[in-house]
């Protein structure tokens, strides 16, 4: 499976064959390209490392700021200025796009400090990357937990140079720069340095190890040398101020020469970043070489997790990149708080939590389920020294600028966790802050009027009220659980109740319709808000578009205009964004997982590919790739709920590690299939060698592992009609208070 992963899946813009069927009539509102970069990094480490261009939003490729349609390029090839550090991985306009301590290595002066050079012989595997300057140097990157380890390989010159800028933060697109606010550099002896900046009020710090012993070493400010310096101190950088600023080794260099440059990191000053990069590197006769091995194997313990049978190598490509993709975010830096002195789990890079806390977390959960209750801790004392869960929690004072997208869904993962029965929770504690969430922003509205616009908001807090219920009836709190339920009945509020849709509101990335149809906690009153099974199918019916005419994608640049006709539609956005992503399995409540199916094929065979333009839009930290994972193993996660929903597989066989134990997913009758070509249907199922008529399994059976054998044919059964999933729920309400 490792061999399998290409970590350049996502980093241009969408290049997929033209859809057919149903897949044609799905409109796409979000960027066209994955935001994904092929740099080095660890399963949830700290640190990334990748080839610098400045380009939106990751600092890697060649397109410039885009929101829609098809991103404009900056340039044509493929270019680096030099090698940073800390990146994004997928998503859009998160405004804090770090890129901090880019390395340079050249053979021109040191005037010339921020031009590019052409990238060839681009080479990635996980944990890995490697580029070919045009000037004839050839890098190669890997990282640790919280460390990077650089090794250029240099062409004879009198005068090679491995320059580190202090100074360069964010992207190089209007509005994209990072300026540090303070900054400190020094020499400490010959190969080795140490230094800090303070960038959007976090303090990062670093200690830099060069084997270049008979290089010289030098500080610079401005791209001017400083001989004999040893120290640069800088207490109120402005941007009207700013220079460039940084340390630079410098000396001649033989065909072929080698150059290991390692660097630790940490939150928490010089001395903690000296114990990282040991941590990460002990001293050894290749530390490149060992660092690369360590995280490969890392990376291969993850990947090697979930394995699928198929003949085809592009299909295992897109498989193991997908997973790849999903286990990079959050960034896990235990003890590395800058904002509060007490060790213990902290995290960053939680950027996208309302497209992660449907399937990543899911996954996250499923396949490192201490490293999820490691994060639910970390989410917790933000919590505690914060004042409220994050929606989006970045490497930076005062982040959580992203209360407009969703509200209450920690809640949903925490009840994911507290329903499984995984140790190290303090449920106490969690209850007391998820219920005091629950009453902040939006949360005010929701209490005192029973709805909160966005309308959206209104089903987030509802289903949070429910996900508390769930702790409160863990711990037996009876008041508590009855007090949260009549809370959660509230969701009726957010809908006309004539049309069985959303009210009129704003929505993020997307129109009404798209979040409309979401996997409530009460389907079965969904489903009658809407007039009745008949009346619900017939909604779900055409938003996918069934019957519907094929639809124009939007080009570079989109008028307003075509922006909004195409929200018109009322049309699912066929994974090129994610707030529908639960959506085809709403037909699972209505007894009919054949359109689940057809749904989820032509996504799956469709939507993805392999090479850079295999992603039909951003990767938002795994959300997308994640959604993938699941719906190739036939699989579901209903968040919050205690459910998987099943479905037909879309591989012959797989098999997937749940902590300590292993689930696996067998078929009878199974075909390879083909973009465009005949969907499969589950005719039949048992689990654990029962026959199994429902069209779900609790997350507790999941996790205890088994086998699951799905019986497939060419056409729909009577599989799955009658024993519903919205009987696996306890609270039914669907009381309007």
């Amino acid at each position: 499976m490792m061999e399998r992963v290409d970590p350049f899946i996502g980093t241009d813009v969408t290049d997929l064959p033209p859809r057919s069927g149903l897949a044609a009539a799905w409109w796409w509102p979000k960027p066209q390209i994955g935001n994904t970069h092929p740099g080095a990094t660890f399963p949830l480490g700290m640190v990334s490392a990748c080839a610098y261009s400045g380009a939106y939003p990751t600092g890697y490729g060649r397109h410039d700021l885009s929101l829609d349609g098809v991103p404009v390029r900056l340039h044509e090839g493929q270019l680096a200025s030099g090698f940073t550090h800390f990146q994004q991985s997928g998503t859009g306009a998160i405004r804090k796009y770090y890129n901090y301590f880019r390395v340079t290595p050249m053979v021109e002066p040191l005037d010339v400090l921020g031009r590019s050079w052409e990238l060839s012989e681009e080479e990635a595997e996980a944990g890995w990357y490697s580029a070919t300057l045009d000037s004839g140097i050839t890098a190669e990157l890997t990282v640790g937990p919280k460390s990077a380890v650089h090794r250029y390989t240099f062409p004879k010159h009198s005068n090679a140079r491995i320059v580190i800028d202090f100074s360069l933060g964010g992207l190089s697109i209007p509005y994209g720069a990072t300026i540090p606010l303070r900054a400190h550099i020094e020499c400490l002896e010959p190969g080795v340095a140490c230094g800090q900046i303070t960038a959007e009020g976090v303090p990062l710090s670093v200690y830099i190890e060069c084997d270049t012993p008979q290089w010289r070493q030098m500080l610079w400010y401005d791209r001017r040398l400083m001989p004999g310096g040893t120290r640069l101190d800088f207490d109120h950088i402005r941007p009207t101020t700013l220079r460039t600023f940084g340390l630079m080794w410098a000396g001649p260099s033989e065909q072929g020469e080698t150059i290991e440059l390692r660097i630790g990191f940490s939150l928490r000053g010089v001395e903690q970043a000296k114990k990282n990069l040991y941590a990460d590197s002990p001293p050894a006769l290749s530390r490149f070489a060992v660092r690369k091995a360590l995280t490969q194997e890392a990376w291969g313990s993850v990947i090697d997790a979930i394995t699928v049978v198929t003949p085809s190598a592009d299909r295992q490509t897109v498989f193991s990149t997908a997973l790849y993709h999903s286990l990079i975010k959050p960034c896990l830096a235990p003890s590395e708080s800058p904002f509060w002195p007490t060790d213990g789990p902290f995290a960053f890079d939680i950027s996208t939590m309302w497209d992660i806390y449907r399937t990543q977390l899911p996954l996250l959960t499923a396949l490192m389920p201490e490293r999820a209750v490691e994060l639910a801790t970390a989410l917790l004392t933000i919590c505690e020294e914060e004042g409220n869960f994050p929606i989006g929690y970045r490497m930076a004072r005062g982040s959580d600028r992203f209360s407009r997208q969703g509200s209450a869904l920690v809640h949903t993962f925490l009840a994911d966790l507290c329903q499984l029965g995984l140790p190290g929770i303090d449920w106490d504690w969690a209850l007391i802050h998820m219920s005091d969430d629950l009453r902040r922003t939006y949360g005010e509205e929701f209490l005192l009027r029973g709805e909160a616009h966005p309308i959206s908001h209104t089903l987030d807090l509802a289903f949070g009220y429910w996900c508390t219920a769930k702790v409160a009836e863990h711990l037996g709190d009876t008041t508590l659980v009855k007090q949260f339920t009549e809370l959660a009945a509230r969701w009726p509020n957010a809908f006309d109740s004539e049309l069985g849709l959303l009210k009129d509101s704003t929505f993020y990335e997307g129109s009404r319709h798209n979040y409309s149809f979401r996997l409530t906690h009460d389907m079965p009153g969904r489903i009658a808000l809407s007039g009745g099974p008949e009346r619900f199918l017939a909604q779900l019916d055409t938003f996918f578009g069934y019957g519907a005419e094929p639809v124009q994608q939007m080009g570079e640049a989109p008028l307003a205009a075509e922006v909004l006709a195409g929200y018109a539609l009322g049309r699912f956005e066929g994974l090129n964004n994610e707030p529908d992503m639960d959506v085809p399995w709403a037909y699972h409540y209505l007894g009919r997982p054949d359109r689940t199916a057809e749904i989820v094929h032509n996504v799956l065979h469709q939507q993805f590919g392999t090479g850079r333009g295999g992603l039909p839009g951003n990767d938002d930290s795994g959300g997308l790739s994640s959604w993938f994972v699941w719906a190739s193993l036939g699989l579901f996660p209903v968040a919050g709920q205690n459910l998987f929903l099943v479905n037909a597989p879309a591989f012959q066989e797989s098999s997937m590690k749940v902590g300590r134990h292993t689930f696996t997913i067998r078929t009878l009758g199974f075909i390879e299939p083909t973009p465009g070509g005949p969907v499969q249907y589950v005719q039949a199922a048992h689990f654990n060698g029962e026959p199994l008529t429902r069209t779900w399994l609790r997350a507790t059976e999941v996790h205890r592992g088994g086998e699951l054998i799905i019986e497939l044919g060419p056409t729909p059964s009577d599989w799955g009609t009658l024993e519903l999933p919205s009987q696996a729920n306890l609270f039914h309400t669907s009381t309007h208070p």
